[in-house]
């Protein structure tokens, strides 16, 4: 039977039609399945604390090589749903332009690989195996996403080579911009706690406010770095500092603030926690004010150096766009860096300008486009 190559475009719209907000499936991951497991690809659901995961795979992984595509099919909150020109979950489109939330991040880049994959495995069978990772927990904080469909693979005997993670990577232009790392981020929330009392009598309180501003400037005042050869310099902010506190002629007895820091690979989370302590602990020594300091790390900064992956995208992005990509570390946290354990991972997709934004977007070419990048890379990379 002739084989008849899917329409990422339609497939875009079916996956923008599912309501799949974080936490929520609304169809989007079966969808995926079915049409997976029609196409030969042998599905397993890896959910977890009721969130949807998805592991796809066409061939053996105990025969050859195996190439490994990541993405999600959750997405953030509409925001204002008056606010949109069109229905954020209708996938209208207008002028070559689909409208709808996930239309760039990153429901259209799913389709792109889930169609580029299913037309490979028909045309060109590998020797070795393909692989599609589909998480519905990306958005939200990820334990139970990519990372569980990891934990699945690893007690299962299942593997990737190498992977490419499909998030709107290029800032204007498509083709620019493949990441081959992202920066760490963690937040630290600190709770400062002195003793009450009447602001006209301070000797008789411990002002908590006064030593948190204190330790705050220190951190924000001080530069961690100045870069890495890969990445730029890292940065911590301060998010907010507060009390509660509705009376001006009360010194309070606590006080709260939240410090993000995005790092480099100069740092690792646990030096920097133990550096936000020591600092603590300092101005804790000089004002008699406690500090308690809880930390969540949402990822460790990771680097996949410049070599065949990066060159194999990159040959790929080339060939389609007439573009050289530039090979960067910028923007926040991705799944990949969950699969940097697993094996090498670079990441490239569309251009992201609309992404979480009112009246998210996408073009129709660059689907098509992407879906034609994704195919090329599976052909080189098996060739």
């Amino acid at each position: 039977m002739t084989h008849i190559p899917v329409d990422p475009v339609a497939l875009t719209a079916d996956l923008i039609r599912r309501r799949s907000v974080t936490p929520a499936e609304a169809g989007a991951i079966t969808l995926l399945q079915g049409m997976l497991q029609d196409a030969g690809f042998t599905c397993t659901r890896c959910d977890r604390n009721g969130i949807a995961n998805l592991h796809a795979r066409c061939g053996s992984p105990g025969n050859g090589r195996v190439f490994g595509f990541n993405g999600h099919t959750d997405v953030v909150p509409v925001g204002d749903a008056a606010a949109w020109r069109h229905d954020p979950f209708g996938a209208a489109v207008v002028d070559g332009v689909m409208y709808g939330r996930g239309a760039c991040d990153m429901k259209s880049a799913v389709a792109a690989f889930a169609a580029a994959a299913i037309d490979f495995v028909h045309t060109t069978p590998p020797e070795g195996g393909v692989v599609l990772t589909i998480t519905g927990d990306e958005e939200g904080d990820g334990v139970d996403g990519t990372a569980a469909i990891l934990d699945w693979m690893a007690q299962a005997g299942e593997r990737m080579d190498v992977c490419l993670v499909g998030e709107p990577t290029c800032p204007e232009t498509m083709g620019e911009m493949i990441k081959i790392g992202r920066r760490g981020s963690m937040t630290a929330y600190v709770t400062a706690t002195g003793m009450q009392g009447h602001s006209a009598y301070p000797h008789r309180a411990k002002n908590p406010v006064s030593a948190m501003a204190r330790l705050m400037d220190r951190l924000a005042s001080h530069a961690l770095d100045a870069g890495t050869d890969h990445f730029d310099a890292s940065t911590l902010a301060v998010t907010t500092i507060d009390t509660g506190n509705p009376a001006n002629n009360v010194i309070p007895a606590s006080c709260r603030a939240t410090v993000n820091i995005r790092f480099n690979d100069a740092h690792t989370s646990e030096a920097l926690s133990d550096w936000l302590r020591a600092m603590a602990a300092q101005v804790a020594g000089e004002t008699g004010i406690a500090f308690d300091i809880s930390i969540k790390v949402s990822g460790e900064s990771f680097i996949t150096p410049p070599g065949a992956l990066s060159d194999l995208v990159a040959g790929a992005v080339r060939a389609e766009t007439g573009v050289q990509p530039v090979l960067s570390t910028t923007g926040g946290t991705s799944d990949a860096r969950f699969v940097r354990a697993h094996c090498p991972v670079v990441e490239f997709g569309l251009v992201g300008r609309t992404m979480h934004q009112v009246d998210e977007s996408v073009e129709l070419a660059h689907i098509r486009q992407l879906k034609a990048i994704y195919g090329r890379i599976l052909s080189d990379y098996f060739a």
